[in-house]
């Protein structure tokens, strides 16, 4: 069995596996980031080009970008064909044109479904990809979390408390107050020998 590298040569290929990383996605026609909750797409083009002039499309799996007439920058049909990574809110989404010391950007702000999740490249057919184990991501606050995120997190929380201090996970209270109020009924069991499970 081959030895484990060590941390300066794990470090070594990390750096290395990242330098390729940042010249396959150097190469896009777009420059592309993510939080959690969303991708932020920015494509430079000239100045004098107006809103009116492009053709862009966003659906739930979808996206294309271009000037009309010509060959988009992003089209998940044509330029690297396949359908968006993961899902987005298409309502929730939005693009806009702005004027930057370059001349002009289209930004796009993707709004992701799952946003419990990292994507690994905009569309599925690029064949740049990134490394999403890598990713370090930002803090958050419970607050900015939506309800049903927050409940679930706030669960973990309090589970792995309990866990530290030996006591009951809320699964295991909840299984145990169910057997307690099952006994209330039923006095005339015995339960002496019964296990949770």
């Amino acid at each position: 069995m081959p030895a484990s590298p060590s941390p300066e040569e794990r470090e070594k290929k990390d750096a290395e596996a990242k330098k390729k990383q940042d010249e396959e996605q150097a190469r896009l026609p777009y420059k592309w980031n993510q939080s959690i909750q969303d991708v932020d797409i920015a494509i430079p083009i000239a100045g004098n080009i107006k809103s009116r002039d492009l053709d862009v499309v966003l659906t739930k799996t979808k996206l294309k970008v271009a000037l009309k007439g010509q060959d988009p920058f992003i089209d998940v049909r044509a330029h690297y064909p396949g359908p968006l990574t993961k899902e987005i809110h298409a309502d929730e989404s939005t693009w806009t044109l702005e004027t930057v010391p370059s001349g002009k950007e289209i930004s796009i702000h993707l709004d992701k479904v799952n946003k419990m999740e990292w994507w690994d490249a905009v569309t599925t057919n690029t064949p740049y990809k990134i490394d999403t184990s890598k990713i370090v991501p930002e803090n958050s606050k419970l607050g900015d979390l939506d309800g049903e995120t927050r409940g679930m997190v706030e669960k973990m929380m309090y589970d792995q408390r309990q866990k530290e201090m030996g006591k009951p996970t809320s699964d295991e209270e909840k299984k145990m107050d169910m057997l307690k109020k099952f006994q209330e009924q039923h006095p005339e069991m015995d339960f002496s020998n019964a296990k949770m499970g």
